[in-house]
């Protein structure tokens, strides 16, 4: 793979792809593969579809597929005609959906069967659905395509807890793809397994980015099982996987284990999307004798900025590595490098970082220095050999499972109800999740309101996943001389006095 990023666009790529022949996407839970003609061609009727429709050139399409054939045509589809595919997180809540569709300007959408409840409960604003699997597109020209057009749109948590719609160029796109096959050597004789949602900057970029632009194949899952991940691998005849740390927890608490030729066969496994415990690593390679590569990235970056480089090269646990196929550095809080060992925010540029943000002038310019580098929000050092150290975090962002949740929008969730006087959400440990979400409230004098009945507001707001798994009532929440309540408090106080939870 060339030292350089990918030239062209998308559609290029996915040509080239498709002149060349040979597999590109299988499912291991069924249904018909997909080779990168049949790609190419689904993805130019797609394409035909949008545009007959009256689709502008790099107009939002939103899509709420479930990892699968369909999803990858739909996604492909909307690439090759030149619109901005904006990926719909399908575990958020309804008003989250509504929010981004609304916010995104979508006016078409894909949307799968199982989700269509879903979709219907979001405010819409009356949107079209379309049928991807229509045989009757019209034969009509697709408009120009660049790689500085607009590609992908990403909703990202931000610390105000309002969702920030991350835009990604074609050119910055592909480099996603790019920086995830020059840092795991990915050849075209690699085949991924994804079990991962490809809504998410990981499951996007790095797997299916990183089969477009390697040339290899992926095996792409609904969803991860730990009881089916390892017969997965088998099947696939996998070389490297992309996982999460919690994941990685799962898989190593199961019962299953790889046969000696799949054990074998695996290159690596990959981390990312929140720090991996490197007690949790060792565990894990030595019982099941597959190397894991750390890496950091972020929504804003296409996915990876670092990484730990393959064996034999050093690999330092602990450590997201070094910086491939863009730089990054540690900035002092005048927001200038600073030497090695000195902590400071990390802070990367390159050809993988994104253009904007959508609708927001004023928190793309605040993610920016003068001098182009991206602000990540963490806080770290860097060693004499040029490897990276998260030591903390500027942001307030929770963690869980690789999915960043501003406390903020759980703060207001809990403020819906007319008894809260005060609330606040923070992060506690977590065995299996890494950190997860829990609250704290005071409510006026003789409520009644329960904790499960703030639960269940919650999980109608925001989703599940986003919920607190606790809710404590206090007398008053600490606060600082301003007024501002002390979530870091909460967390210590509250976590020492609780039994840990997994």
């Amino acid at each position: 793979m060339s030292a350089t990023p990918p030239q062209g666009a998308l559609r290029d790529w996915i040509d080239m792809r498709a002149d060349a022949g040979g597999p590109a996407f299988t499912f291991p839970e069924g249904g018909a593969s997909l080779d990168w003609p049949t790609l190419r061609n689904r993805a130019h009727d797609i394409a035909q579809l949008l545009t007959a429709q009256g689709a502008a050139r790099g107009e939002s399409v939103a899509i709420m597929q479930p990892n699968g054939r369909a999803a990858l045509e739909c996604l492909f589809g909307t690439l090759y005609g030149g619109f901005r595919a904006t990926m719909i997180n399908l575990v958020a809540g309804p008003e989250a959906i509504g929010y981004a569709l609304g916010h995104s300007g979508a006016r078409f959408a894909f949307v799968g069967d199982d989700h269509l409840a879903l979709f219907n409960q979001a405010d819409t604003g009356g949107m079209s659905l379309l049928d991807p699997s229509a045989d009757n597109t019209p034969d009509i020209a697709l408009h120009p395509v660049a790689p500085s057009d607009h590609a992908l749109l990403m909703y990202t948590s931000g610390t105000t807890g309002q969702p920030k719609g991350v835009v990604h160029t074609q050119s910055s796109l592909l480099a996603g793809g790019w920086t995830t096959t020059i840092a795991h050597t990915l050849t075209p004789d690699d085949c991924g397994l994804c079990v991962l949602p490809i809504y998410h900057i990981n499951g996007l970029c790095v797997s299916v980015m990183g089969t477009l632009v390697s040339g290899g194949t992926l095996a792409m899952c609904p969803r991860f099982s730990s009881n089916r991940f390892w017969d997965h691998a088998r099947d696939a005849q996998a070389t490297w996987f992309s996982v999460v740390p919690t994941i990685i927890s799962h898989l190593l608490h199961g019962p299953a284990n790889p046969d000696a030729t799949t054990r074998a066969r695996l290159r690596f496994g990959r981390s990312a999307s929140s720090p991996l415990s490197p007690e949790v690593q060792r565990a894990f390679e030595t019982r099941f004798e597959v190397p894991i590569i750390e890496t950091m990235g972020l929504t804003e970056t296409a996915a990876q900025i670092l990484s730990n480089p393959l064996p034999p090269a050093p690999r330092k646990i602990g450590s997201p590595g070094i910086a491939f196929g863009n730089e990054a550095t540690i900035l002092s809080p005048d927001l200038n490098p600073i030497p090695h060992g000195q902590e400071g925010e990390i802070a990367v540029r390159g050809p993988n970082i994104m253009l904007e943000y959508l609708n927001n002038p004023k928190a793309t310019a605040d993610s920016f220095t003068p001098d182009g580098w991206l602000r990540t929000g963490d806080l770290g050092r860097q060693d004499a050999d040029g490897y990276f150290f998260v030591t903390g975090r500027l942001k307030e962002l929770i963690i869980k499972g690789g999915e960043n949740i501003a406390p903020r929008e759980i703060d207001e969730a809990l403020y819906a109800h007319p008894d809260v006087v005060e609330a606040a959400a923070f992060s506690c440990p977590c065995d299996s999740y890494g950190e997860r979400v829990e609250a704290a409230v005071t409510v006026k004098p003789g409520s009644a309101v329960t904790a499960d009945q703030l639960l269940a507001l919650c999980t109608r707001r925001l989703g599940k996943f986003k919920c607190p798994d606790r809710v404590h009532f206090l007398d008053e929440l600490p606060k600082g001389p301003s007024g501002k309540i002390q979530r870091r408090i909460l967390s210590e106080t509250l976590n020492a006095a609780l039994p840990a939870k997994a």
